[in-house]
């Protein structure tokens, strides 16, 4: 009996069955199938939604399919309900597969430890070519191994003369073991072509790297290269730090006699610090969990505009000539991939977050504020709720035209934005200008009161005739030749009108707003804060 039975009695199927269980994908001749094979850590990294995102893109545009591949082999970063959490964050970024474990299609399951079989019987295969071995070495003989090559200034790791087990002939059923590749230890380095950093320097692989660890469960580089291939996926989008590994993959689908797919490693997700520049880190920004923009209540549009931003080079330039195109307008290309890093850049998120949120109608904010507030913010949410037309009204001020206000950069940013128009919230945030004697402004605020008309056609006119006999100049030129014979300006005037009604010398057009509240509340406002 040879060794590979020995080593997999009950594995059956042979690698031509698994072609024909598995068949060529029936799509147009450029479409990419493309998958996001992600832990189930309950944890979505910020570089993991770039990556998604990336996958998406470039699979939707070409008509393929994009697949979510659970890789869960490794039990210790595997957590309680981690699928579930995953695939709800992936989902409320906007993130849809053609095909997961919720969606399985003909290239299921979609779940690594539910392919053992396939992974058995490619390693059966190798054995029986002479392409894999089985490794009996115990983790005292592997860490003696190391100490040795450290001595000897040798290069680390089981390969060569230091793969003990490399060359058995038979298999020792009692005992424990791996199963490694036999490699063929290569030395010429050769160019290879990526799709996104052109061509890059391969040294081949040289190690007999494990291929199934001890419990029959495949390491990430070989489940890799029998999902890609029997899911034939056509282009494996990932992080650059996977560049290291590619060598062991192109051996692997060689040593099998099949095509490689297309690689496309895209930057890594860097932070300027200290002056310089490392990853994003889970551990250090708060801002590399996908909890914390959904906390804030980024818009996912916002979210999704970044990200793409960061992902393609052209993309700032297309989106200043398109201001209102839908984002699945926008051509992507592995050709326009930054390559150099993309830097995360919190002042960049939010000037975008704002644009996207003034292109909204006041009724598309309300609905996203309002489901926002309602898990984050629940007090804020029955205050928007009680009076929705109230609500509706005051999001429209400054919304539309050409020059929308762009204040907010996201949702936990409004409640404190607009505390003002709830008097459950209302509270001076601002003084009064210095230069306003007291007297004076409680004479101000009195005679706007008492004569404030809602219906005004010219509001600001109306407070220049108001302002003009309490020495207040409403000729800007005029004051500027000759401040000290005024006791300020309409500006002034206005702020002190301003800070009253809204608490904040910094609010949106003041007559909309003491429009919405209405004279009882305006007049209120006034008289209380003189």
């Amino acid at each position: 009996m040879n060794i590979a039975h020995t080593l997999f009695p009950n594995t059956t199927a042979t690698i031509a069955d698994l072609e024909v269980r598995f068949p060529l994908r029936n799509l147009p001749q450029d479409a990419m199938v493309t998958r996001y094979a992600p832990s189930p850590t309950g944890f979505l990294h910020f570089g993991a939604l770039y990556s998604a995102t990336l996958n998406t893109l470039l699979a939707k545009q070409s008509n393929g399919v994009v697949s979510l591949r659970i890789e869960d082999t490794d039990a210790l970063r595997t957590i309680e309900n981690g699928e579930q959490i995953l695939l709800d964050a992936l989902r409320n970024f906007g993130i849809d597969f053609d095909e997961s474990i919720e969606n399985p299609g003909s290239y299921q399951p979609y779940r690594q430890t539910d392919r053992v079989d396939i992974y058995h019987t490619v390693a059966k295969y190798l054995v029986d070519v002479g392409h894999a071995y089985p490794c009996f070495c115990t983790p005292e003989d592997l860490s003696a191994m190391r100490e040795e090559q450290a001595q000897q200034k040798a290069n680390p790791g089981y390969y060569g003369e230091w793969a003990k087990c490399r060359n058995l002939t038979s298999a020792q059923n009692d005992k424990p073991y791996v199963l490694r590749l036999k490699s063929r230890a290569l030395t010429a380095s050769h160019k290879f072509n990526d799709l996104a950093l052109g061509e890059v320097n391969i040294t081949p692989n040289n190690q007999d790297i494990v291929l199934l660890k001890s419990d029959g469960i495949p390491t990430y580089h070989f489940a890799h290269v029998c999902d890609d291939h029997f899911m034939r996926t056509t282009h494996v989008v990932r992080g650059e730090e996977w560049l290291a590994s590619l060598p062991i993959h192109l051996e692997l689908f060689e040593l099998l006699g099949w095509q490689h797919p297309q690689y496309v490693h895209h930057a890594a997700i860097m932070k300027l610090d200290g002056g310089g520049k490392r990853k994003l880190s889970k551990r250090k920004d708060p801002e590399a969990d996908m909890r914390y923009f959904k906390e804030q209540g980024y818009p996912l549009e916002a979210i999704r505009e970044y990200v793409i931003t960061l992902l393609f080079s052209d993309f700032e330039e297309w989106r200043a000539a398109n201001h209102t195109l839908p984002l699945e307008d926008f051509a992507v290309s592995t050709d326009k991939l930054s390559v150099s890093g993309a830097l995360f850049d919190m002042v960049k998120l939010n000037d975008i977050s704002k644009n996207v949120i003034a292109q909204m109608t006041a009724e598309q904010v309300y609905e996203q504020l309002y489901t926002w507030a309602q898990e984050y913010n629940p007090a804020f949410a029955a205050l928007l709720a009680k009076d929705k037309a109230q609500s509706l009204a005051m999001l429209s001020i400054g919304r539309g035209g050409d020059k929308p206000r762009k204040d907010l950069a996201n949702w936990a940013e409004v409640p404190a934005y607009l505390d003002f128009f709830f008097d459950e919230t209302f509270q001076l945030h601002d003084a009064y200008p210095d230069n306003i004697p007291a007297e004076l402004r409680k004479q101000v605020l009195q005679t706007v009161a008492e004569n404030i008309n809602l219906e005004s056609e010219n509001f600001f006119a109306d407070m220049k005739a108001l302002a003009e006999p309490l020495n207040f100049a409403v000729d800007n030129k005029a004051y500027k030749q000759n401040p000290e014979q005024y006791a300020g300006n309409i500006a002034d005037f206005m702020s002190l009108v301003r800070i009253a009604v809204c608490g904040r010398a910094n609010a949106p057009d003041i007559f909309p707003v003491l429009q919405i509240l209405g004279k009882e509340r305006a007049i209120a406002r006034l008289m209380v804060n003189l």
